[in-house]
């Protein structure tokens, strides 16, 4: 009795997981599509799929462990490897728009960025 409750309670897991990364890969294309300007649009992109992507093979990694016992370091390594590149990309993305000149949504309150870059400017 306590296999098939415990069998149950990881399905669920399992499917928790491959259904919220979906859940965040397409809302993030939704974003992607919908939202005004690059600053915004990056963050969609970069936020969504660092969860979209890391909770299916969070999902796959806990299938592959319980249902097969395999312990799977490439999507360990996956894992780490797109929570770690993903939101640094986006940063250095946005950051290189920024400078180059792209401007905000019109509807943006402030820009925070750019009184950094003019006081790191005025201390040279």
């Amino acid at each position: 009795m306590s296999g098939t409750w415990i069998n149950l309670i990881f399905d669920i897991l399992i499917c928790f997981f491959l259904l919220s990364g979906t859940f965040f890969i397409i809302s993030g294309s939704i974003g992607i599509l919908r939202l005004p300007d690059v600053y915004t649009r990056l963050h969609a992109a970069t936020k969504s799929s660092t969860l979209g992507v890391s909770g299916i093979m969070i999902g796959a990694f806990l299938f592959l462990f319980i249902e097969h016992d395999i312990v799977s370091g490439k999507l360990l390594l996956g894992i780490l490897f797109v929570l770690l590149t993903a939101p640094v990309s986006g940063h250095v993305i946005s950051r290189a728009a920024h400078r180059s000149g792209v401007p905000l949504w019109k509807d943006s309150v402030k820009d925070d960025y750019d009184e950094v870059l003019q006081a790191e400017q005025k201390d040279k």
